[in-house]
């Protein structure tokens, strides 16, 4: 009990890192669903062809990707603080030239700019959590939470997009990358100056000067550490992670881009599927809130499993469902709730805890922008497969996917108990 009180009051202590670096989430989603929320109405604003549409839309998904791969990289140039503190400065500036644009070639620049900073901040910001965090338990709570502030991103970008709709032109997009630019600046501002953060940083350095584990791991290496003397340990965790996470984005990603688009082939109209899409979301955001306060104790790989399960459940349903409207509503209701329970959280979770703090970042951000990368060319055939004389099929080979995932998530939890990692999870 006393265990228990002491960790929640630590994890009220770091609330506010928590914030500062959710934020950074909640614009990585934001300009993901941002610009595939206004895309037409850039179109018609601007008079993009077909063609320029889906390369803007590709840019952004690679140019995240790249950033994800560099961001060990720009640790070691920058720093992990300084690198955490002006990773939202570019964010701002790609998301002005997108409000300022007035031809394709500035409109991309700016997505590319942006992209690239909100793929480099989110392993980036997850490491400064875990290296802030007095152990690992209170790491893993304030980390899961970070996916809170994603779905926030996704609901706030809805709401937003639809709020502004009727403006003319290219109007309602500016005013929605406008909303982006003055968040990402307000973070950088916050992020670099905030007494609170600079404590929690002189805190955690402190905490990780007394941690063994981290001692003497300033240069540490990437393949040696894969590769090294304990290859089997941190190879078998970094397959089981990467195999989890690729298995689980291809699926988010897909609904991510076309569930609107699922549902306007099952015959609702768009106003439905735009309001539906709102209200899966408010649904995906009770839940993750749900997943984050277990998710530093021993009941959160019940709680994981569960989410496989739901998600494997609905790619059936919607299998079994055909083309009727409301059985896909309700299957997609259901999807949303298990990707938050065995999704995202989880694996962010699991990369911080299990790697040496000085190569999480690297670690992180590679298996994000493989991941992104894998996603980006999936989306040239995604299209095809969710089109009504293919949906069924497709919705199976998802329900494979999710399987697949999930045994990659109880090899990971295996490993991690072999291994003496993650203590607070197992049964007592």
């Amino acid at each position: 009990m006393v265990q228990e009180k002491r960790e929640t009051n630590m994890v009220k202590k770091y609330r506010p890192l928590v914030l500062g670096a959710g934020i950074g989430s909640m614009l990585g989603s934001g300009i993901i669903v941002g610009l595939s929320a206004t895309i037409t109405v850039w179109q018609s604003g601007l008079g993009l062809t077909t063609s320029q549409v889906g390369v803007l839309s590709g840019a952004l998904t690679f140019a995240i990707a790249a950033g994800s791969l560099m961001a060990g990289n720009i640790t070691k140039l920058l720093g992990l603080i300084r690198a955490f503190n002006i990773m939202n400065l570019f964010y701002a500036i790609g998301a002005l030239i997108c409000v300022l644009s007035g031809s394709f070639n500035m409109l991309l620049v700016g997505a590319i700019i942006a992209g690239f900073a909100s793929g480099a901040d989110l392993p980036i910001s997850l490491t400064v959590i875990s290296h802030d965090a007095p152990d690992e338990s209170t790491s893993a709570s304030l980390v899961s939470a970070t996916q809170i502030f994603w779905q926030i991103g996704v609901f706030m970008s809805y709401v937003c997009s639809f709020i502004v709709s009727n403006m003319s032109g290219a109007t309602g997009a500016r005013v929605v990358f406008a909303i982006l630019t003055a968040l990402s600046a307000v973070t950088f501002l916050w992020r670099t100056f905030s007494p609170k953060f600079k404590e929690f940083h002189k805190q955690g350095d402190i905490y990780r000067a007394n941690d063994k584990s981290f001692n003497n791991q300033e240069n540490i290496s990437i393949t040696k550490l894969l590769f090294g003397k304990e290859k089997n340990k941190y190879m078998s965790l970094f397959l089981g992670i990467l195999v989890f996470y690729v298995c689980w984005n291809l699926l988010a990603n897909t609904f991510g881009q076309f569930q609107t688009f699922t549902l306007v082939q099952a015959n609702a109209s768009q106003s439905f599927a735009t309001g539906a899409g709102i209200v899966l979301n408010v649904i995906g955001l009770f839940t993750i809130t749900l997943f984050a306060s277990v998710a530093g104790g021993k009941h959160r790989n019940k709680a994981f499993f569960l989410g496989i399960l739901v998600q494997c459940a609905a790619m059936v349903g919607m299998a079994l469902s055909g083309s009727s409207l409301w059985p896909i509503v309700i299957c997609i209701g259901c999807y949303n709730i298990g990707n938050q329970l065995g999704g995202e959280a989880m694996y962010k979770v699991w990369t911080q805890e299990s790697f040496p703090s000085e190569a999480r970042a690297s670690l992180q951000g590679f298996i994000n922008g493989f991941s992104r990368l894998c996603c980006g060319l999936f989306a040239f055939v995604t299209p095809a497969l969710v089109m009504p004389d293919k949906i069924r099929t497709t919705m199976w080979g998802f329900a494979v996917l999710v399987l697949v995932g999930g045994i990659a998530g109880l090899v990971m939890t295996r490993l991690q108990k072999k291994y003496s990692i993650a203590q607070m999870d197992n049964d007592k």
